[in-house]
Parts: structure tokens; sequence; C-alpha cells
């Protein structure tokens, strides 16, 4: 991963003409660590799919023989993170046209919905209210007391149905959690962080080096200069002492 990242930097540098190569290489190595250090989705061994700033588990797989759950259980595949809730048409769009990609044939999906005594309707997990929904159309009353209903998505019309807690099965189960960005920084790339690191030494040192040479550039034409217009100071000789001396005693009155 780390060599073709670099191969994509390499690349961006040409394409961009940058006219200092290095410091374009650290700078773009810069934003392909931070990349790594944005939100991610739980890396817990399970297949997590992100759609917006969501990430999703599809609980059941591609199997001849389908599985059924009870709400309970849904429930427990789920600890740690939510039973799915549906905010969005986009949302609810999106487990239909991915539900294929998992589950053969149709599968109803169970939602993380329950009936509030409080407010006397149904409430996502976590007390979150109501505000999209996606009911089926039909004209029959519910027989189910509202202690008892929970709801379920149909993987194919995406339609919502009531359904017994307590006494349906369901065949489709998909956890749901937010992308968090602190949990993707605790484990980053070692070897690009590493090689980061090196490449900001390396100009570091190249940098002193540069400036290094130029100060003793410097410093040797200063000197150069001072011989040329400060010629040192020299000892007058014997006879010339003797000459200024006389003339100095001569003009005193």
């Amino acid at each position: 991963m780390i060599f073709l990242s670099s191969l994509t930097v390499m690349e961006s540098l040409r394409k961009t003409h940058c006219p200092r190569p290095v410091l374009c290489f650290v700078f773009v190595l810069c934003v392909q660590l931070q990349l790594c250090l944005t939100g991610d989705c739980p890396a817990d061994g399970r297949t997590w799919v992100p759609y917006g700033d969501r990430c999703y588990h599809f609980v059941h797989g591609e199997e001849d023989k389908v599985k059924i759950y009870s709400f309970d259980r849904a429930k427990t595949l789920c600890q740690g993170f939510e039973l799915l809730t549906i905010q969005s048409a986009e949302e609810n769009d999106f487990v239909i046209k991915y539900s294929p990609e998992v589950w053969k044939g149709l599968v109803n999906v169970w939602l993380g919905m329950y009936y509030d005594t409080n407010s006397e309707d149904m409430q996502w997990f976590g007390d979150s209210p109501v505000q999209f929904t996606n009911w089926e159309d039909s004209s029959s009353p519910s027989d189910l007391v509202p202690m008892d209903t929970c709801v379920a998505l149909n993987s194919k019309t995406g339609k919502w149905e009531n359904v017994s807690c307590l006494d349906d099965l369901e065949n489709g189960v998909i956890c749901e959690t937010n992308q968090k960005a602190e949990e993707a920084k605790q484990k980053p790339s070692p070897l690009l962080s590493a090689l980061v690191i090196l490449s900001v030494l390396a100009i570091v040192g190249v940098s002193a080096v540069i400036w290094f040479l130029h100060q003793k550039h410097s410093l040797g034409s200063t000197i150069v200069t001072a011989f040329e217009y400060h010629p040192p100071f020299r000892v007058l000789d014997t006879d010339q002492s003797c000459l200024v001396e006389a003339e100095e005693t001569d003009s005193v009155p």
C-alpha cells in the first residue's frame, strides 16, 4: 500500500511540474498521512460499508441456507453499535441497492425502532425521533399490541412494515455506527509515518548544509573585501620613524 502511495505521489509531482520536487514530495506525503488519519469504519475484523458519515455491517452473508433472527438476537449481534436506523430517503435507497450484494432473494431487515410509552409513538433507539418514514401502503389496521410493535424493512421494495418484536423472526440484520476520526488516529500507518519523518529530517539536513555553505561563502567574501579595502596596520621601519619624529619636533613652536 505504501508503494502504491509513493507511486501516486511521484505521478502527482510529475503532472504538477513542482519546482522543488523534494519539498513537494514531503508535502504530498503529509497529505497522504492526513488522509490516513481521517474518519474510518471500525477495524474489528468485520466488513463495514461506509456511506455518508456512517458505517454499515450486513450481518447475514450470502449463503445457501437463510438465517433467521429474533429482535433480541439482532440487538445482541449489534452489541456496541446501533441496529439499523433510517434517517432519509437516500439512506433507505442505499440499503436497498446494497442488499443484493450481500443477500440472495427477499430479506426483511430489522430496524432499530421501538414503541415509546412516554411519547406513545415509535422512536429510534437512542431516543432519536422518527423524522423519515417509508411505510408500505396498507389500509388494514395493525392488530399488534403497541408494546409488541417493531418494524422491518423489505429489501426489495424498501417499504417498512409493523412486525411483532416477540413472535416474528426476520432474516436480515444490519449494524450501524458513526465514522470516528479518533479511532482511526490511534493506528496510523507506521511505514508512512516513518517515511514522512525521514523525509523531513532529510530536508532539514540538506537545508543545514546549504545554509552552512552559504555562510562560509559569505564569510570568505567579507574577509577578502576587508583585505582589499582595509589593509592591515604595518609597523614603520626605524628611518621612517625618526623622520616622522623630527617633523613633529620642528612643528612644535
